[in-house]
C-alpha cells in the first residue's frame, strides 16, 4: 500500500502562516509542554566541522488532547554559509499521522524556524514586559531581526526601535527594508533607526531582542534599565553566552525548557559553573507561567529575561497548522512514496 504525502515549499508555507496565528499556536504549545502533554526529548546534536557547523534532530508528539501532532525537524547551522550566499540555519520538517504513524507533510523548515522562534519571543514579550512598553532595541540584523520586528509589533504598540549590528551597512540596509515595508503595509509604523553602538540601542529600550550568532556577550548589565523585558535568541550552546553574566544573574530567568536550558545555554551552564547561581535561578518555563503555575514579572523595575532556545514541539506545533491550512488551500504538492 503507498503513502501519499503533501511538500510544502517555503513559498507554500509563507502563503499560509500568519504572525497572528502564529503566536496563538505556540502559547498553546508552550502550555502543552509545560503541562507535560508532550513527549519531547532535548535535542540531539552532533558537530560537523568542529564549533562551526552542527546538525540537530528534534522529534516530538503532542497528544491528541494538545491537537494530535507527531514529526521531527531535522536543522543544519552552518556559519560558513553566508559567504556561499545561503542561510546559516537551513532545516526540513517531517509530519507523520500520529494514528498510524505515516508520513503525510515534507514542509521547509527554515522559515518556520524563523517565524516560530519570533512568535515565542512574542508571547514571552506579551507577558513578561511593562504593559506600557513601547520601545524595543534589537541587536542583530539577520532573519530573526526582521521577524522578531514583526512580532513584537504584534503585541506592543511600539514607537521606537533601535538597531545595532556589528556590521554599518547590514544595519542601514535592515533599516530602510523595515521602513519600506512599513509604508508599503500603510500601518502606523514606529520611528525605526540605527546607531554605531550597542550601548545606545539598549540604554532606555522596554524590550531588548538579541538575535545574534555571538559566543560572547553582546550587552553590559549596566545598559539595562529597571523594568526591561530581554529576549535572549542566540548562543545555544553551552560553551556561548549573549549576555553580561552579571545581568543574568540579577534579572529574573525564564526558559522555553529547564531541561534544555540546563545543558544548552551557555549563559546559565556557564553562569552555574562560575558560581554566580544555582539552578534554581530558573524562574520557571514560560509555559508555567502562561498558565499561572509560576509567577511571571512581579513589578515595574523587575528586570526579566526570557531564554529561548527553541523547541521541537514548537517545530511540530507550526508545521501542523501550515499543513492544516495548504490543505485548505489545496496549495503544495502530492506525492507518493
Amino acid at each position: 500500500m503507498s503513502v501519499r504525502f503533501r511538500v510544502l515549499t517555503e513559498a507554500d508555507v509563507k502563503a499560509v502562516l500568519t504572525m497572528d496565528e502564529l503566536i496563538d499556536a505556540m502559547a498553546s504549545a508552550l502550555k502543552s509542554f509545560s503541562a507535560r502533554e508532550v513527549e519531547q526529548p532535548v535535542r540531539s546534536i552532533i558537530s560537523v566541522d568542529g564549533n562551526r557547523a552542527f546538525f540537530g534532530t528534534m522529534p516530538a508528539f503532542a497528544r491528541a488532547d494538545s491537537g494530535g501532532a507527531l514529526g521531527a525537524k531535522l536543522v543544519t547551522v552552518f556559519e560558513a554559509n553566508h559567504a556561499k550566499g545561503l542561510p546559516s540555519h537551513l532545516a526540513s520538517i517531517l509530519l507523520m499521522d500520529p494514528q498510524t504513524g505515516a508520513l503525510k507533510a515534507l514542509l521547509d523548515g527554515r522559515y518556520i524556524t524563523e517565524a516560530r522562534t519570533a512568535a515565542v519571543s512574542a508571547v514571552s514579550s506579551r507577558l513578561l514586559a511593562r504593559k506600557a512598553a513601547r520601545s524595543l532595541a534589537i541587536i542583530g540584523s539577520g532573519v530573526q531581526a526582521k521577524s522578531h520586528l514583526e512580532a513584537l509589533s504584534r503585541v506592543h504598540t511600539l514607537k521606537q526601535v533601535t538597531v545595532w549590528s556589528p556590521n554599518r551597512a547590514h544595519r542601514e540596509r535592515f533599516v530602510d527594508e523595515a521602513r519600506s515595508a512599513a509604508a508599503s503595509a500603510h500601518t502606523a509604523a514606529p520611528t525605526i533607526g540605527c546607531v554605531d553602538h550597542a550601548g545606545e540601542a539598549v540604554i532606555g529600550a522596554d524590550v531588548i531582542a538579541l538575535v545574534t550568532s555571538s559566543p560572547a556577550p553582546v550587552i553590559e548589565s549596566g545598559w539595562v534599565k529597571p523594568g526591561a523585558h530581554v529576549i535572549s535568541v542566540g548562543a545555544c550552546r553551552p560553551n556561548q553566552r549573549e549576555m553580561d553574566p552579571e545581568l543574568t544573574a540579577r534579572a529574573t530567568f525564564f526558559v522555553d525548557s529547564r531541561d534544555a536550558a540546563l545543558v544548552e545555554s551557555g549563559d546559565l551552564v556557564m553562569g552555574i559553573s562560575e558560581g554566580r547561581f544555582g539552578p534554581d535561578h530558573i524562574a520557571g518555563e514560560l509555559g508555567q507561567a502562561l498558565t499561572g503555575a509560576v509567577p511571571g514579572r512581579t513589578s515595574d523595575t523587575e528586570i526579566t529575561i526570557f531564554k529561548s532556545l527553541g523547541m521541537a514541539v514548537e517545530d511540530v506545533t507550526a508545521a501542523d497548522l501550515a499543513y492544516r491550512r495548504a490543505r485548505e488551500k489545496n496549495l503544495g504538492k502530492e506525492f507518493e512514496l
